[in-house]
Formats: structure tokens, sequence, C-alpha cells
């Protein structure tokens, strides 16, 4: 069974049919549709997969399309194929974050090329957002005064510095510093300021 699926988005039978059958034969899973509001209405399988993208599409745009979809939060990496493109369009498509803008007819490696790299990309963005969940549920045990803290321990302050900061003993400090360092399951310091920027990174959610 395959761990990777490939949409496709057409709306022309013809393409849907060949891609279909090209993807197949290379162990994807395929699903097709011939319109974006198709493809929004389908339920998806929880799978790292890739867009396969036309970027004119009857009463629609691949290009707006896209931006919906970032709108939306979905992150699915985008192959764009189109028979009408240009140079401006390519870059549009290219600097909103697309894989890859193939003019047809193009050759079948250099699409299954694309479609790789689109699902290398899905899998470390899911395995991104994996490592985060897993950091927000650690952040979570943390008291108030642990979170209070934490970003000072993470700034490099000494515990003495510390207490002085917030009116506390070294003591007091020292116990709730190893109490950070086991619930977040950071082993240095080092350790601790990474997962102080993945948190605080945009799209983390913390």
């Amino acid at each position: 069974m395959t761990d990777a699926v490939v949409y496709v988005v057409d709306d022309d039978r013809s393409v849907l049919a060949s891609l279909e059958s090209l993807l197949s034969c290379e162990g994807y899973a395929v699903l097709t549709y011939e319109s974006p509001k198709d493809f929004l209405n389908a339920r998806c399988p929880d799978l790292p997969g890739c867009l396969i993208l036309d970027v004119r599409l009857r009463g629609a745009s691949g290009l707006e399309f896209q931006r919906e979809l970032a709108r939306a939060g979905i992150a699915t990496p985008i192959v764009f194929i189109t028979g009408h493109g240009d140079v401006p369009m390519s870059v549009t498509a290219m600097k909103s974050g697309a894989v890859e803008f193939l003019l047809k007819p193009f050759r079948d490696q250099d699409l299954l090329d694309a479609v790789r790299e689109g699902i290398a990309r899905d899998r470390q963005r899911r395995a991104r957002d994996a490592e985060i969940t897993a950091l927000r549920r650690r952040q979570a045990a943390l008291t108030p005064r642990e979170r209070e803290l934490m970003p000072l321990i993470a700034s490099g302050l000494m515990n003495k510095q510390i207490a002085a900061q917030l009116q506390l003993s070294e003591a007091t400090v020292k116990v709730h510093r190893a109490q950070i360092m086991q619930k977040l399951q950071a082993r240095t310091i080092a350790d601790l300021v990474r997962i102080a920027d993945q948190l605080a990174a945009p799209g983390s959610g913390a």
C-alpha cells in the first residue's frame, strides 16, 4: 500500500486519465478532480501528498486557487502544469511556493521528479508539525512560574540573575530550572533554546 497520494486537478479528462496511469505505475495513490471545487469537497486521506494543478481551468484560475488554498491553511505542495504559460505566470506561482511550473507537453520524468520533490516537502512539513505539536503538549505541562522562567533561562541568564530579577531565592530558581528541563525533555540549555525558538516561530501556535 502506498504511503503517499497525488491529487490531480485538470478540466481535461484525457489529461486526468493519462496522469493517473503514469502516477499509478509509480506506486502512488492517485485522486483526480475536474475542478478546484471538486477537490475542496473531497475527503482527502491523511497522507503526505502533492497536488498537480492546471493553471487554466474552466471558469477558474489555478493561481487564484493556489492563493485560496494558502488562505485556508492547506499546505499541500503544488506542481503546476499548463499549455499556455508565460514567465510572469511561472514567477508568480514559484514565489507563492509552487514546487514546479511545467509547460505542456512535458517529459514524464520531469513531472515525476517534481512530484517526488513535492511529497518530500510535505513529509518534512508534517514532521515539523508533529514535533511542534509534541512540544506544545510538553509546554502545557509547565506551571505559570515555569513559563515565566523559561525565556529567562533560554536567554542565558544565570540562576542568581533570574532570582534577583524575579525576587526569588536561588534555590527556588534552581528547582524550577530542573523542572522545566525535565518537562520539556531538554538535556542542555542549547536544547532549551532550540525548543523556545520552535515554539516562538510563526505558525507554531504557541
